[in-house]
């Protein structure tokens, strides 16, 4: 897969069928849309494209959106390149952008520089300035710039629309299950191990700390989760802990994020960590003391490794 840092960047040489839109999650509904763009890419015999925006555009647009993303901008081109896309568009969205006129994104962008031949989109879909363009206006440019335009219809499971919206409302009650069944996947954290204070060392559960190094990151609901561990190519199981720790009363500033390899012991400090969240196991407790604690932590190591197992 080809990634481009703007759309000036590309220059259309293929019969291109385009895809467009922020694709957080790549999640099911989103890849019901790739399969079908790989598939008219073929009849075409030219390439897929795809074409998104970094930062999300409620980002830009609303100054108070507090907005968690479900994939850092990595993640993202990681599963859009899995999923086979030929040719992805990462173009800087900006207030400037936003005042783009869906004529204008059309015919400056789909059709004079990308050389869309055809645009496949989501259900009600919308794009351009104030979100004025839609699947009607498209069939009319269509005929007008050479190109032809599909719908994806809204894709269900048990009759449940799936969006992206839904998907962060399961991670912030912290059922990564219904949240990894719309994915299509599990849902991932990654970062960098730092030093803690490390007292889980002391209670025979050492863990690595992980700074995500992306504030814009969802992370989920505070508690324990089975995870699987990802060192390069090597994959561990784990059981993580997201929250403030509040056994230690440290008045931490902040949620921690630290993970329990099993049956590991090596110094990971500077190296980057995946994990891949498979259940929550329980909520984050406040215990008498650390004994009660390590106590809890042997029953969540096993509940855990039932799950992974």
């Amino acid at each position: 897969m080809k990634v481009y840092r703007g759309i000036e960047e590309f220059e259309g040489k293929a019969n291109y069928a385009v895809t467009t839109g922020t694709f957080d999650g790549v999640h099911i509904g989103h890849r019901t849309i790739l399969d079908r763009l790989k598939q008219i890419a073929q009849k075409l015999d030219g390439e897929s494209v795809l074409l998104t925006f970094y930062p999300h555009p409620r980002m830009v647009l609303q100054a108070d959106s507090n907005l968690k993303l479900l994939n850092t901008i990595d993640e993202k081109t990681e599963l859009l390149e899995a999923a086979g896309i030929d040719h992805l568009i990462i173009h800087p969205f900006t207030k400037a952008f936003s005042r783009t006129t869906s004529l204008e994104f059309v015919r400056d962008i789909l059709v004079n520089q990308i050389g869309t031949k055809k645009l496949v989109i989501g259900y009600d879909h919308h794009f351009g300035r104030n979100r004025e363009g839609s699947f009607d206006h498209l069939k009319e440019f269509g005929p007008l710039y050479g190109f032809e335009v599909e719908e994806i219809p809204a894709q269900d499971i048990d009759d449940v629309n799936v969006s992206s919206t839904k998907i962060r409302k399961a991670l912030v009650e912290g059922d990564v299950q219904t949240a990894n069944l719309y994915l299509g996947d599990a849902f991932q954290l990654r970062g960098e191990v730092v030093k803690g204070n490390q007292i889980g060392r002391t209670l025979g559960y050492p863990t690595a700390n992980l700074d995500l190094g992306n504030p814009y990151k969802l992370v989920p609901a505070d508690g324990i989760y089975a995870v699987l561990v990802y060192l390069g190519k090597e994959q561990f199981q784990g059981m993580l802990n997201i929250g403030m720790r509040p056994t230690l009363k440290e008045n931490q500033p902040k949620r921690s994020i630290e993970v329990n390899i099993f049956d590991f012991d090596r110094d990971v400090y500077g190296q980057e960590l995946k994990l891949e969240l498979i259940k929550r196991v329980r909520d984050e407790k406040k215990f008498n003391n650390l004994e009660n604690l390590k106590a809890e932590m042997e029953k969540d190591k096993v509940k855990c490794q039932n799950i992974l197992s």
